[in-house]
């Protein structure tokens, strides 16, 4: 069974996704920014799709034409607004790079192979003539994921997997489905529904990420604690490499030797690219409800969180802002400065399943919460949040539009640690950027530990790319020297480099280097990325 479908439309270039849908922050914000943080609007305005620099394509033709025998010529292009699209991802320095019309990381060329057959051909071509490749799927990594090195190679290719956007086959026995990479996350569940199933991965890049790029960087949805990681659902992968094919994931579990495909889990093309995903599904839901809690404080409210992911089963959704996150009313992102103050710290928890699980499941949730100090809300919070939970990257494309610099970071440890790392990185950033506004909120719960996810905002200064990788590099300096992870789900790519390295010692980093000379010997997969 293949079941194509129509590709997406592109996200906006110089910001977040649907253009129609950008909003507009009403002048009290503005003066709200200008009175708090010294915001000022920006000396020049954004760059028009016409006016980005671009540097000349260094394709080799030889490749250009061997590219088009392996694809087809129309699947090759090189037109200035196809090597836009293709440049960067949607990091604030990505975007700050594109609004100031710096299109210096553009690809050559961009490549759209429409079977895995054409990936490992093009994989070969481009490892003969020595050029990278960047594989390419929604375009949405927010950290550097999509900005190789060009130094050393004669050409830069994206791969765009759009074209791989097929169901392949639903194993209703086993609870799994075949899909192809491309398939935008929207798409497969649209597909899925067909067969009353679901994946249940809903991270913040829904709308526009593709199962590729989960896979790819480790993806974590919004309703993890009922659904689990990206990662937990892959059961299969097929892989193209420059020598050749894997094919891994034979049974659910295995105790033949190491599990490769946590090789290819998290390696974010520089290993390979994947051509095919079997993934475990669950059945849609029947019943959904999202609900609000408030607590004194965010020790409190961990505290009530940490006793829930400890005791059974979790909610599919569970999460909570700490007390600034909750002022500023964050978790409403279209009505930022018009909400409510509210004081405390707003959690938010959903349940999803059958209507009597549900029913079993909200109740037991409630009481433990109560038992723990937390206060009732009502459904309006949560509903609030189920609505909106995909508006926060288009108010943060108006917020820099206004002259401020705003950009999340996450991270992840176990429970004793989360109140050093919290204030670790918080105390990092203040003293980075003077006086920011840095929000947190706890994103993902597990047994032994959670994610901390911040959001932080402040003044533009005349050189906000540097501005926010000096914040940014004593974040991830703080991070390491408090015990948390760099990347809990949003990956290495080239930002945090430097960080990983520390966080897994030399050795570790040799390792890498040796699967990468194997499986890559010219080095082409997505060069600068993830390898130490």
């Amino acid at each position: 069974m293949k079941t194509p479908m129509i590709p997406a439309e592109p996200m906006n270039w110089s910001g977040w996704g649907d253009p129609d849908k950008a909003v507009e922050l009403p002048d009290e914000v503005r003066r709200l920014l200008g009175e708090v943080l010294g915001v000022r609007e920006p000396a020049r305005p954004a760059a028009g799709l016409g006016e980005v620099r671009l540097p000349d394509p260094a394709l080799p033709e030889r490749v250009r034409d061997g590219l088009a025998a392996i694809a087809g010529d129309a699947h090759v292009r090189a037109d200035d607004e196809t090597r836009i699209r293709h440049t960067r991802g949607k990091s604030t320095p990505d975007l700050l790079r594109m609004r100031a019309g710096d299109g210096s990381d553009a690809p050559d060329a961009v490549v759209y192979p429409g079977s895995h057959d054409e990936v490992v051909e093009i994989l070969r071509l481009c490892s003969e003539h020595r050029v990278a490749v960047v594989p390419f799927g929604g375009g949405t990594s927010v950290v550097g994921g999509l900005a190789p090195v060009r130094e050393g190679y004669a050409g830069v290719v994206a791969l765009d997997l759009s074209r791989l956007n097929r169901l392949v086959e639903v194993d209703p026995v086993s609870m799994v489905a075949e899909l192809e990479p491309g398939l935008r996350a929207p798409q497969a569940e649209d597909l899925l529904a067909g067969y009353g199933l679901t994946l249940g991965h809903f991270p913040q890049s829904y709308e526009y990420a593709t199962l590729g790029g989960f896979a790819a960087t480790r993806s974590s949805g919004q309703a993890s604690a009922g659904y689990g990681r990206f990662d937990d659902m892959v059961v299969g992968l097929t892989v193209a490499t420059p020598r050749g094919t894997l094919r891994l994931g034979r049974a659910p579990r295995s105790a033949a030797g190491p599990d490769l495909r946590q090789v290819i889990l998290g390696s974010e093309g520089a290993f390979g690219v994947i051509t095919s995903l079997r993934l475990r599904v669950r059945p849609v839901p029947t019943a959904r409800i999202q609900e609000g809690w408030r607590f004194e404080s965010f020790t409190a409210g961990t505290a009530a969180l940490r006793r829930l992911a400890q005791d059974g089963r979790l909610p599919a959704i569970l999460r909570l802002s700490d007390e600034t996150e909750t002022l500023i009313g964050l978790a409403r992102p279209t009505e930022i400065g018009a909400a409510p103050a509210m004081s405390g710290c707003l959690a938010i928890v959903g349940y999803e399943g059958g209507q009597d699980d549900v029913a079993d499941l909200r109740k037991r949730t409630a009481e433990a919460l109560t038992r723990m100090g937390g206060e009732y809300l009502g459904t309006e919070p949560g509903e609030r949040w189920a609505e909106e939970r995909f508006a926060a990257p288009y108010l943060r494309d108006a917020l820099l539009a206004a002259g401020a610099t705003v950009e999340t970071l996450e991270t992840a440890c176990f429970w004793s640690g989360i109140p050093r790392l919290y204030e670790a990185v918080r105390s990092a950033l203040t003293a980075a950027l003077g006086k920011p506004l840095v929000m947190c909120h706890i994103s993902h719960v597990y047994a032994t530990g959670a994610s901390l996810y911040f959001t932080v905002a402040t003044a533009q200064t005349a050189d906000p790319v540097g501005q926010w990788a000096a914040a940014k590099r004593a974040a991830n300096e703080a991070i390491i020297e408090a015990g948390g992870t760099i990347s809990h789900h949003h990956g290495v790519g080239r930002d945090h480099l430097p960080a990983y390295a520390a966080e897994i010692g030399e050795l570790g980093a040799e390792i890498l280097r040796a699967i990468k000379e194997r499986i890559d010997p010219a080095g082409i997969l997505n060069p600068g990325v993830l390898i130490p």
